[in-house]
């Protein structure tokens, strides 16, 4: 009997480990995990904004052209982040966040032309107290940066989600 209660304790203490904390790299701080996550931001954008001219391709992911989703989706890919492919189920993944908590790495969704749903995502590059700038893919420039402050994007903003701890 002593047994079985041990086994069930156990049991117990093993499923219910999900954790909610902050992930912790192998040497156990939350600092040096922070330094990581900050380290892997920065390769995101510098691998991002390594496309800064590529021209413009609905359904690209190379070089020879890039739609929004499509750089937001090779980036990540390239640091063996899976994300969705479109934009609009870019959008569900992660925590939906206000705007004024957005940070650098995170992606940013837009309703452009009147749509009905999210159709366009960036990912941010730089955040400061009253703008948000990003990198995406843009049909008629191709791959820039962007800011929050063009009209355009200030009035058909949906969304800001974290995808990185």
């Amino acid at each position: 009997m002593k047994r079985i209660v041990i086994f069930l304790l156990l049991a117990i203490a093993f499923t219910s480990c999900k954790s909610t904390s902050t992930a912790v790299s192998k040497s156990g701080t939350k600092s040096e995990s922070k330094k990581e996550n900050k380290a892997l931001v920065n390769t995101l954008i510098e691998k991002a904004t390594d496309n800064i001219g590529v021209r413009y391709k609905a359904g690209g992911t190379t070089k020879s052209g890039f739609d929004c989703s499509g750089l937001v989706y090779t980036t990540f890919e390239s640091e063996n982040i899976q994300l969705p492919r479109s934009s609009y189920d870019q959008a569900k993944i992660g925590k939906v966040i206000p705007l004024n908590d957005a940070k650098k790495g995170d992606l940013i969704f837009f309703k452009t032309n009147k749509s009905r749903q999210i159709n366009h995502v960036g990912l941010i590059t730089e955040v400061n107290s009253d703008e948000i700038k990003f990198v995406h893919s843009s049909t008629s420039k191709g791959v820039i940066i962007s800011s929050t402050k063009e009209a355009y994007y200030k009035n058909s903003f949906e969304q800001v989600n974290r995808v990185l701890p």
